[in-house]
């Protein structure tokens, strides 16, 4: 946002036959009260020393137990079919393992999990009762990120194709115990809806400490969200240090070293950091220091925080920046920014910046205009970025209707606004074949201090009247639309900086992160009231 008008998921059959084939759909917190599900008593025992016979009773046979319900998580599991058993919680000497072949992938997941729930690790593939494992299923065998949990003869499993998945399903494992002290017998099947799930977080107008961070990516693990979006450039600072143009790094910012440990932390987290220098708008910090790339019109005046794309100097230094920064994020996409460029806001940009349009038709020709030169900055930035591999990424209205250059094809639009110059309806989009990340400025908007009638998004607005499908406004694009749309990230714009403090900003986004994880998670509605989502997901909080 810009400019002050921005950014704003068998285990065991049952015993009687009358049950066998029951399954059962999460819904988010059906009561208040947490739920015991009646684990037996744990020896006390040294692990191998057989207790006296009068001191062990006999468990008690499975059908004894009820039959269990669903687990109690944020977001909500998609699948659980029921058993009757008692059940698993942490007892002493139990441990959390990892198969030897897959202690590669999934050590760092065993090794938080085991610190969470204060059990012991181990790289062993046999597991004794009270033991977690966690493995690796064969590659194809579930949706990305898909995970299984199963709880039979006091023991869980959690396995996935992937590791993503097995590390969901043991934020699902930590999420039951916090909430009902135990996890149901039985086995949960589980995957997202969505690939992307995350937050967007402006630090070039506020500044965030590398903890402050750190703390909000450990949230969003914890709700299965998978995409920290991070908009460090703009009018007011450059937040990052740069080696190539230190000139243009404001005071705070984040070190290398500060953006090295954030993102590894990220990648354990199974969080993709996507780096964001917007460009050619909102360069005001890189201006300062470089007054003499600053676009002016033909009177002469400044444009705040645009470059002249006519001048090869321009893109130089931006190119420079993308070459920098694309190893510091080595996760898997990258942000090219592209909105709200002021020379397309007048309402004669030809006649207002004839330099741009002699440079458009110098490149496309006589009846080329100053949108045609701005499409071709973003194509020649995604040209920069696109052999690294990452996918590439723009706000909707930097992709602009007709003309005669045309935003590449494989640029996802994140769709913000249909108010802006150049925005146009979701189908316009849509219709093209082009993929689209949902950041609805209507309800995925967290804009500080409310300016420009901005109000801060709630979670029961969300949970209640937001779908992906709900791009600009509150309708909703076809659902035939629906695979198109990748995703959704709520959006912290700091327009206002002091308005709030970054504790605030840290409640404030709490519950909408909750309600969105859900929402891009399950594609049903939710079952539960909000009511009943609200007091689970406060349980469950850190």
């Amino acid at each position: 946002m810009r400019q002050t008008t921005r950014r704003l998921r068998r285990g065991r059959t049952i015993a009687t036959a009358a049950a066998a084939a029951l399954v059962s759909f999460a819904v988010p917190a059906c009561s208040a009260g947490a739920q015991d599900h009646g684990a037996a008593p744990v020896a006390t025992t040294p692990r191998g020393t057989p207790a006296p016979a009068s001191a062990t009773p006999a468990p008690p046979p499975a059908s004894s137990y009820p039959l269990s319900t669903a687990p109690r998580t944020v977001p909500s599991v998609r699948e659980h079919t029921p058993a009757h058993g008692p059940g698993w919680k942490p007892a002493p000497g139990a441990r959390v393992l990892v198969s030897p072949a897959d202690s590669a992938a999934l050590a760092d997941e065993g090794k938080l999990l085991a610190g969470e729930l204060h059990l012991g690790y181990a790289e062993s593939g046999q597991a004794q009762p009270g033991d977690v494992l966690l493995a690796l299923g064969a590659k194809g065998s579930g949706p990305p990120e898909s995970y299984t949990l199963t709880v039979q003869g006091g023991r869980a499993t959690v396995t996935g194709p992937d590791e993503a998945g097995v590390f969901y399903g043991t934020r699902t494992l930590k999420q039951e115990i916090r909430g009902a002290g135990s996890a149901p017998e039985g086995t949960v099947k589980d995957a997202p809806a969505k690939p992307q799930r995350g937050l967007n977080l402006d630090i070039a107008r506020k500044n965030f400490t590398p903890a402050w961070i750190e703390d909000r990516l450990r949230e969003m693990a914890d709700l299965k969200l998978n995409q920290l979006g991070l908009h460090f450039s703009d009018d007011q600072a450059f937040r990052i240090e740069s080696d190539t143009h230190p000139e243009i790094v404001s005071t705070p910012h984040l070190t290398k070293a500060d953006v090295r440990e954030i993102t590894a932390l990220a990648a354990r987290l199974h969080i993709a950091v996507v780096p964001e220098i917007d460009s050619p708008g909102h360069l005001g910090a890189v201006l300062r220091a470089h007054p003499e790339l600053q676009l002016r019109d033909a009177a002469g005046r400044a444009v705040k925080g645009a470059v002249d794309i006519s001048d090869p100097a321009s893109a130089k230094l931006v190119d420079d920046l993308l070459r920098e920064f694309l190893p510091l994020f080595p996760a898997g996409a990258w942000h090219l920014g592209a909105d709200e460029y002021q020379a397309l806001v007048v309402s004669d940009p030809e006649a207002s910046f004839p330099q741009l349009a002699r440079a458009a038709r110098a490149r496309y020709g006589a009846t080329a205009r100053v949108q045609d030169l701005a499409t071709g900055w973003l194509n020649d930035r995604a040209a920069v970025v696109r052999p690294s591999g990452k996918a590439l990424k723009a706000w909707n209205d930097g992709i602009f209707k007709g003309g005669i250059a045309r935003a590449a094809p494989d640029i996802q639009a994140e769709y913000w606004t249909g108010k802006e110059n150049g925005a146009r309806p979701p189908a316009e989009y849509l219709s093209t074949g082009r993929k689209v990340v949902n950041l609805n400025d209507e309800y995925l908007y967290y804009v500080l201090g409310e300016p420009n009638q901005f109000t801060y998004p709630t979670g029961k607005r969300i949970y209640e009247q937001w779908t992906p499908l709900v791009l600009r406004g509150t309708a909703a694009v076809p659902a035939s639309y629906d695979a198109q749309i990748l995703g959704a990230r709520l959006a912290v714009w700091c327009d206002l900086a002091g308005s709030q403090t970054p504790a605030q900003v840290a409640a404030g986004i709490r519950m909408p992160l909750a309600a969105l994880s859900q929402k891009l998670w399950d594609p049903r509605p939710p079952q539960a009231a909000w009511s009943e989502f609200q007091a689970l997901a406060g349980r469950l909080a850190p």
